[in-house]
């Protein structure tokens, strides 16, 4: 493209600041001028050139700044918008469940945290945004075939997130096997002397089954070899020699469900996955064997594992997701003493968050750049006339 990119401080508080050399060469750039309509000139053709003669805007859903204000992924990777050229970014002037068409107007690229993008944020005759990135893997919160009808290009961030994400599964199976918390209690509560009674599970030859076998499940399998652990996968997708590979058994997830010690949730959640594991998949459990789900709360029917964890059909659960997020405090789950719960970010590191945002906002600054960005959700949309009106090939 022709337009270069121009970066943008901004403050803690979010405000946006060019530095005076910045300023000085924006008053000396001509300013566009009108256009008239010509033959064969469309609405969408204007809009697209009026849109490639200005800076490119970006935007940071507020959601990812932590207490004090500043962003939780750490300033460095902000270095990458700083140093892009002709773009100017800011952070939205308040948290925002989702997304709409005001924001899609005003925006050549979100980068979205928590917040979900709907259909009607981009349904209007002003959209600018030509991409919604996203701070980690999932893309349940984006409309994802709606912004393909538009023209816009969804990214996410699968290359930063196998290695944190399996750090917390074995986190999980470490805890839950050694039975941590519970003798944590003991100890703070005076009883010492009931140890004897809560004798943790050995892991060599236990038998550890993944969800999901993508680059988070193979990264578990990869990690879980270390601890002499029979590995399982259930996924119609990856082939036998590759999870082979990896030291696991390919197998159905009625098998994976009966023959697992430790039964981890690390799929995709979609209209294919969702309540993926009910009350009937439970009950295939061993009642000796733990859950743990590290990917979305639906995937599972919450109600059904509640069962199974208060009747004590299996011997307890580790969950850093839930169907309702924020979880209810009221929860059943949050009582349970077989259960050990995290607020959906056990995996958050400061290497984690770093390497989701330099990723992310490098797709940002790729896109804008005439660029095709490395991690593309909707890859359909690179043929889409609009895409390809200003992305190269």
């Amino acid at each position: 493209m022709g337009a270069r990119l121009r970066g943008a401080r901004l403050s803690p508080h979010g405000l946006r600041h060019r530095s005076a050399a910045a300023a000085g060469r924006a008053a000396e750039r001509p300013r566009p001028v009108a256009r008239r309509w010509t033959a064969g000139m469309t609405p969408e053709k204007d809009a697209m050139e009026k849109a490639m003669a200005d800076r490119f805007r970006v935007a940071l859903t507020r959601d990812i700044l932590d207490s004090r204000g500043e962003p939780a992924f750490g300033r460095g990777a902000l270095e990458i918008l700083e140093r892009a050229g002709d773009i100017d970014w800011e952070y939205l002037p308040r948290v925002v469940p989702e997304i709409d068409a005001e924001h899609a107007a005003q925006y050549d690229a979100i980068y979205v945290n928590i917040a979900r993008v709907p259909a009607a944020a981009v349904a209007g005759p002003d959209c600018r945004l030509r991409v919604i990135a996203r701070h980690g893997v999932g893309y349940d919160s984006v409309d994802v075939p709606a912004m393909t009808r538009a023209g816009i290009l969804v990214t996410n961030t699968p290359s930063s997130m196998p290695r944190p994400v399996a750090t917390t599964v074995l986190t999980f199976v470490l805890a839950l096997a050694g039975k941590l918390f519970l003798k944590d209690k003991l100890t703070r509560s005076g009883r010492w002397h009931e140890r004897m009674d809560h004798m943790g599970t050995g892991l060599t030859g236990r038998t550890l089954g993944v969800i999901g076998a993508g680059r988070i499940g193979q990264e578990i399998l990869r990690m879980a070899r270390s601890f002499d652990l029979k590995l399982l996968a259930a996924d119609p997708v990856v082939n036998e020699i590759e999870l082979a590979y990896l030291g696991a058994r390919k197998v159905e997830l009625a098998t994976l469900l009966k023959e697992a010690d430790f039964v981890v949730v690390s799929c995709l959640l979609n209209e294919r996955t969702r309540h993926l594991i009910g009350a009937k998949e439970l009950a295939q459990m061993r009642p000796g064997a733990y859950f743990i789900n590290v990917a979305r709360g639906p995937i599972v029917d919450e109600p059904a594992l509640i069962a199974a964890l208060s009747e004590r059909r299996i011997a307890g659960a580790a969950l850093d997701v839930f169907e309702q997020e924020p979880v209810d405090p009221a929860n059943p789950l949050l009582s349970m003493d077989n259960v050990i719960v995290t607020p959906h970010s056990l995996c958050w590191t400061d290497e984690c968050f770093h390497n989701m945002a330099s990723t992310g906002l490098s797709s940002i600054v790729a896109a804008l750049s005439g660029r095709k960005p490395e991690f593309v959700v909707n890859s359909e949309v690179l043929s889409h006339p609009r895409v390809k009106a200003w992305l190269g090939s």
